[in-house]
C-alpha cells in the first residue's frame, strides 16, 4: 500500500533517474538467477548474480555494460554470456562500431567481492541482437549483421540482416551458416539434447514485409547444414522444443493463424528427424487468455506466462491433453520468464500496484521470493491509491481496468479532474502492476491531484484472440466507445469531475486521443504522444505497414475512395475539434513517423485549434534521452494543470 507518511515529494528526475532490473536467467542447475541492472539511457549497466533461495546472497560480477546487459548462461552453470558495446537489442545495427562477446566466471566468490575482469572471447563490428550458449559448451550461437557500409541506402538493403553466426570459444573461428541466404535470422533455441538449431527467420529485416514471412528451419550445429521446415505465422517467435512420445516438436507464438490482427497463439508442429514437419496446431485456441511468453525446459512440456485480464500467471503445457495448465498466478505483471534445465525453478520480473519490476525466483507453481530491489528510495512517496476497475461496456461485455485516485485523496473528496491515459498497441493492456516513466505516467499525475483512468478496451491483450481481433478495420470503433463507458461510470460514481475531463496516450494510446477530440467535446485538453492521425499515410510509411492497413481497414493504393481508413483516422475530423491539444513526437520515428504529427498539427492550425507541437531531436517511437523524458513529464502536467 502506499506510504501514509511521505518523505519525499515525488519530482520529475525521482521518475527518470532511477534502475531498473531487466533479463533474469536461471542457471541450468537452478542454484543462481544472473540478471542486468540498467539506468537511464543505458548507463550503470552491471550484471549481479544471486541465490535462488533468496538468502541475500547477491554479487556484481561486471559492470559498465550499458544495456548490453542481458547475460545468458554457460551449460555448465559456472559462466556466464554478455555482450558489450553500443548496440541496443531490437534497434537497428551499430555504425561499425566494436562490440564485444565476454565470459565472466561466476562459481566461488563471496558476498561484495570486487567486479573481477571479464574475458572477451569474441568482437564483432557489426550490430549483436542476440547471442546463445550452446550445449556442447565450445559455441556461441551470435546473432549479427554485417558491418553497415555507409553511403547510398539502397531500400530493402540498407539495414543488414542478421546472420546466424557459430563461435568456437576455443580457436576464436567464427562460422556462418550461409544455407540461410540472405534471410534475417530472429531467435534460436538448441534442441535440449544437444542436437540442432531451430532457427526463425525473416525475408528481410524490416517489419514490413518481414514479421509477415517468417519461416523456420533446423540447423546442424556442427555441419552447419540447414532443413527447411517452412512458413509460419505472423510475427511468430520465441521457438522451444520439447519431445512427446520420442517425438521432438517445435512449439512457437504467433498471432492466431489466419489472422493480422488478434491475440498470439502458441502454435506446434511434430519436427521428426527425417521428413516434412507435422500439421500445425494452436495449443491456445478457444482461450480467454492470451500467451505472452514461452520458456523451453528441457526434460518437458514448455512453460509460458500468461496475460489474465489485470493478472498474469504462469502455465505448463500438459503433453497428454496438449492444453496448457495453470500453475499459479497473482496480481500485477510478470515478464522475462526464464526456467532451470530441469524446469523445477523459475525466475522472473514481477511487479504489483506500488512495486516496480524486480527478480523473483523459486519453484514453478510455488511461491517466489524478491532477489533485487532495485529503487527502494520509492517506498518513500505517498501515492496514489490503484483500484481496480471491472464494468460492462455498453453492449454488456465485461471490461476492465484501473483507476488511480489522486495521492492522498478519497472517494470522500468530491469529484476530481480525470486524465484518461490510453495504452500503446493495441495489443497491449493495463496489469494491475506499478508504471512510472516519461509516457506510463499515471502516478505522476496522481501526484499532482488528478485521478486517472487506464482502461482496457477491445483490441488489448488479456482475453483471448476474439476480443483482440474486434479492432482489425474498425480502430475507434468499440474500443473507444468502452473507454468512454468506463468515463462515464467514474463520473456516475463521483469520482471525476466532467467539466474537467482530459485524456493522452502514446503510439496507439496517441491515436484514440487525437480519436477522441476528433468525436468528443467533452475533453478540456489532450495529450498525443507519437500518434496516428491518418490511417492511409500510416499503413504507407510505418514500421509496420500492412499491419496497420489491417487495424486502419484500406490503403491508399486500393484505389480513389472512399476509403475505410479515411473514416478512421482523426484527421478526417478536424475540424469538429475544439480541445486544447499538445502533440509529442521523436524526431527519428519510423514506427510512426513524424509527418503524422505534422499533418495534425496543420490540421489543427488551419482549424484555428489551439496547440503546442513538441518534436524531440535524435527520438524514435519512446523517449530515451533523459532531457526529453524530463521535459515530456513537466510539459505534460503543465499542459493538464492550465487546461484543466
Amino acid at each position: 500500500m502506499p506510504s501514509p507518511e511521505p518523505a519525499e515529494e515525488l519530482t520529475a528526475e525521482l521518475v527518470v533517474d532511477g534502475v531498473a532490473a531487466v533479463a533474469p536467467a536461471v542457471s541450468p542447475d537452478g542454484r543462481l538467477v544472473v540478471y542486468g541492472v540498467v539506468g537511464n539511457e543505458g548507463t550503470s549497466g552491471a550484471i549481479w548474480v544471486a541465490d535462488v533461495g533468496g538468502s541475500g546472497d547477491r554479487r556484481r560480477v561486471a559492470d559498465g555494460v550499458g544495456r548490453g546487459a542481458v547475460p545468458k548462461w554457460g551449460p555448465d552453470s559456472g559462466a556466464v554470456f554478455f555482450v558489450s558495446g553500443p548496440f541496443v537489442p531490437g534497434s537497428s545495427v551499430s555504425g561499425g562500431e566494436e562490440q564485444r562477446l565476454l565470459r565472466v566466471r561466476v562459481d566461488g566468490g563471496e558476498v561484495g567481492e570486487e567486479v573481477g575482469e571479464p574475458e572477451v572471447v569474441g568482437e564483432w563490428r557489426g550490430g549483436v541482437s542476440d547471442h546463445v550458449p550452446l550445449l556442447d559448451g565450445r559455441t556461441v550461437a551470435l546473432l549479427a549483421a554485417d558491418e553497415r557500409e555507409d553511403g547510398v541506402k539502397v531500400w530493402g538493403r540498407h539495414l543488414p540482416p542478421d546472420r546466424l553466426r557459430l563461435v568456437d570459444l576455443e580457436s576464436g573461428e567464427v562460422r556462418t551458416v550461409d544455407g540461410l541466404g540472405d534471410r534475417h535470422v530472429v531467435a534460436v533455441a538448441q534442441r535440449p539434447d544437444g542436437g540442432p538449431l531451430a532457427v526463425l527467420s525473416w525475408a528481410t529485416r524490416e517489419l514490413d514485409p518481414g514479421v509477415l514471412t517468417a519461416e523456420l528451419h533446423v540447423v546442424d550445429a556442427v555441419t552447419t547444414a540447414v532443413r527447411e521446415l517452412g512458413p509460419v505465422g505472423v510475427e511468430a517467435q520465441a521457438p522451444v522444443w520439447w519431445s512427446r512420445d520420442g517425438v521432438w516438436h517445435l512449439a512457437h507464438l504467433e498471432v492466431t493463424p489466419g489472422h493480422l490482427v488478434g491475440g498470439l497463439a502458441v502454435v506446434d508442429s511434430a519436427v521428426p528427424e527425417t521428413g516434412p514437419a507435422g500439421e500445425p496446431r494452436n495449443l491456445t485456441a478457444g482461450m480467454s487468455v492470451c500467451p505472452a511468453e514461452l520458456e523451453q525446459v528441457a526434460d518437458g512440456p514448455p512453460l509460458a506466462l500468461f496475460a489474465e485480464g489485470l493478472d498474469t500467471a504462469l502455465y505448463r503445457l500438459d503433453a497428454e491433453s496438449l492444453r496448457f495448465r495453470r500453475l499459479t498466478g497473482g496480481p500485477g505483471l510478470l515478464a522475462g520468464l526464464t526456467a532451470s534445465r530441469s524446469g523445477e525453478t523459475v525466475a522472473l520480473l514481477a511487479s504489483t500496484a506500488y512495486e516496480p519490476k524486480n527478480v523473483h525466483a523459486g519453484p514453478a507453481g510455488g511461491q517466489l521470493v524478491r532477489l533485487s530491489d532495485t529503487r527502494p528510495e520509492l517506498r518513500r512517496i505517498r501515492w496514489g491509491v490503484q483500484q481496480r476497475l471491472g464494468y460492462r461496456a455498453s453492449d454488456g461485455l465485461a471490461l476492465d481496468g484501473l483507476l488511480i485516485r489522486p495521492a492522498g485523496r478519497t472517494g470522500e473528496d468530491g469529484p476530481a479532474p480525470l486524465v484518461t491515459l490510453v495504452h500503446g498497441g493495441p495489443y497491449d493492456r493495463y496489469a494491475d502492476a506499478f508504471a512510472l516513466n516519461a509516457v506510463d505516467c499515471g502516478q505522476w499525475l496522481a501526484s499532482a491531484g488528478y485521478a486517472v483512468f487506464l482502461p482496457n478496451p477491445r483490441g488489448s491483450s488479456g482475453r483471448g484472440h476474439a476480443f483482440a481481433a474486434t479492432v482489425a478495420g474498425r480502430v475507434g470503433g468499440e474500443e473507444w466507445t468502452d473507454v468512454l463507458d468506463g468515463i462515464d461510470l467514474l463520473v456516475a460514481e463521483g469520482v471525476a469531475d466532467p467539466e474537467r475531463l482530459g485524456i493522452a496516450g502514446w503510439s496507439h494510446g496517441g491515436f484514440l486521443a487525437a480519436w477522441a477530440v476528433a468525436r468528443s467535446d467533452r475533453f478540456k485538453a489532450a495529450v498525443t504522444g507519437a500518434g496516428i492521425s491518418d490511417w492511409g499515410a500510416q499503413a504507407g510509411t510505418g514500421d509496420w505497414g500492412i499491419l496497420d492497413a489491417a487495424l486502419g481497414g484500406s490503403t491508399g493504393w486500393d484505389g480513389p475512395g472512399p476509403h475505410v481508413h479515411d473514416r478512421n483516422s482523426p484527421l478526417a475530423y478536424a475540424s469538429a475539434i475544439r480541445t486544447p491539444v499538445l502533440i509529442l513526437h521523436g524526431e527519428e520515428d519510423t514506427n510512426v513517423p513524424l509527418g503524422q504529427a505534422v499533418h495534425f498539427h496543420r490540421a489543427l492550425r488551419h482549424f484555428g485549434v489551439e496547440h503546442e507541437f513538441v518534436v524531440y531531436p535524435r527520438e524514435g517511437h519512446g523517449l530515451e534521452e533523459r532531457a526529453h523524458q524530463l521535459d515530456a513529464l513537466r510539459r505534460t502536467r503543465d499542459w493538464f494543470d492550465r487546461c484543466l
